[in-house]
């Protein structure tokens, strides 16, 4: 029994470390998709005096991507409802250009003034418009819950790092007297912690399965029924194959750090 508890206390506070790092990595990919979606759909309204190509709107700002043109003759349609016959083909002919600039990933406010402003210098544009505060708060928001969450995993980190360190130090002194045979028969220090390291893998790759089996389960399972439309949507985001490498990569580079330390820390005790 006691050695289950043993294997608990090192098991737990592992696998919030690695719930946290995947929360992370789910998070990060749910927004990268967020700023996607929001790049593709936002796009500044330019009304041009004459014509213009996407490489002359490149060459007043590298971030515009793509310039889709707006048809004129609907516009002038609208406005010459109720005018006389020819009054449609005048008002066509007296429109300038419309067009949508669409950019090449989604930048905050500052970097679209500048471009709004960039623009404007051309003596060739009339007017620019800029949109999409709705969905500029709405990223901020994501933005504001990322730092949330980083914030969280780390401090969540920094104490289970502390729980597995001390777990390591009790499996040390419950195998010293093992460990101190092997130093008198010459063993290297890696070799006297070869249990620490055994006991400590099997916890690690434990610990992975959980955490993964806890996203896998959310992906397949919880997410599509869940209601939530950005769950919905974004289920594949929750968890990749992926994953799992970095999951048993961080798990193990953990639990081989806890050993180097408290063996090195053990062995300047005894020197």
């Amino acid at each position: 029994m006691k050695s289950v508890r043993d294997h608990l206390m090192f098991i737990l506070p592992l696998t919030a470390i690695l719930l946290g790092v995947e929360f992370f990595l789910a998070f990060t990919r749910v927004t990268a998709d967020y700023e996607e979606r929001l790049r593709a759909n936002y796009s500044i309204l330019v009304v041009a005096r004459k014509p213009l190509s996407l490489e002359e709107f490149r060459r007043l700002d590298p971030h515009i991507a793509a310039v889709r043109p707006i048809p004129k003759k609907r516009i002038a349609t609208e406005i010459a409802r109720g005018m006389r016959s020819a009054g449609a083909k005048e008002v066509l002919a007296a429109l300038p250009t419309f067009y949508n600039v669409v950019l090449d990933r989604f930048l905050a406010k500052k970097a679209v003034e500048q471009i709004r402003t960039r623009l404007l210098q051309d003596r060739r544009i009339k007017r620019v418009e800029t949109f999409g505060e709705s969905r500029r708060s709405q990223y901020n928001l994501f933005l504001l819950l990322k730092t949330i969450f980083w914030s969280f995993i780390v401090l969540l980190g920094t104490v289970s790092i502390f729980l597995v360190l001390k777990q390591m130090e009790v499996w040390q002194l419950a195998h010293r007297e093992r460990m101190r045979i092997m130093e008198i028969f010459g063993a290297p220090m890696l070799l006297r912690s070869g249990v620490l390291f055994r006991m400590g893998i099997v916890d690690a790759l434990v610990s992975t399965l959980i955490a993964a089996g806890i996203f896998a389960s959310a992906r397949y399972l919880w997410a599509p029924k869940s209601g939530i439309e950005i769950l919905v949507d974004r289920a594949a985001l929750l968890f990749e194959p992926r994953d799992l490498g970095v999951l048993v990569g961080i798990a193990l580079v953990i639990v081989i750090g806890a050993v180097l330390i408290v063996a090195l820390r053990n062995r300047e005790e005894i020197e």
